[in-house]
């Protein structure tokens, strides 16, 4: 099983199935949401994923079908959903997860590739060995 939660502690949750391939997003949307130059995402099952906490969970609409999921009170991604998807596109840092990699338990994710390459920062360089696509693939 892994857990995460948002910053403030507010918002938790469980996974007790798999993570999918770690994808690391650059379109537009994610790095404004994120603030940051990409988003790290992996999909879940929906039925794998419980949420605890969620009278504090919020949501926006932030292309048509796509709904973001954050915590009301301090702001954190949680995770992402299309209205007709089986999975949830979980928001990789607020994973909680232990820094020590050789303890038991910690995630053993698989880096898959950057998307939306095309709609990168241009202040930021890409410095990986990973494919980049320039949509979703």
């Amino acid at each position: 099983m892994a857990a995460g939660s948002c910053l403030c502690g507010k918002v938790r949750y469980e996974i007790n199935g798999n993570i999918g391939d770690v994808v690391h997003c650059h379109c537009v949307t994610c790095r404004k949401a994120h603030g940051a130059a990409f988003s790290s995402v992996a999909a879940v099952k929906v039925d794998d994923f419980t949420v605890l906490g969620d009278e504090h969970l919020s949501q926006f609409e932030s292309s048509p079908g796509k709904i973001r999921h954050f915590c009301s009170h301090c702001g954190t991604q949680i995770y992402a959903k299309r209205k007709t998807s089986q999975h949830i596109v979980l928001r990789l840092g607020s994973l909680d997860e232990s820094m020590d990699d050789s303890m038991e338990g910690s995630l053993q994710l698989k880096e898959k590739n950057h998307i939306w390459v095309s709609q990168k920062a241009s202040w930021y360089s890409i410095d990986s060995h990973l494919p980049q696509c320039l949509e979703f693939e």
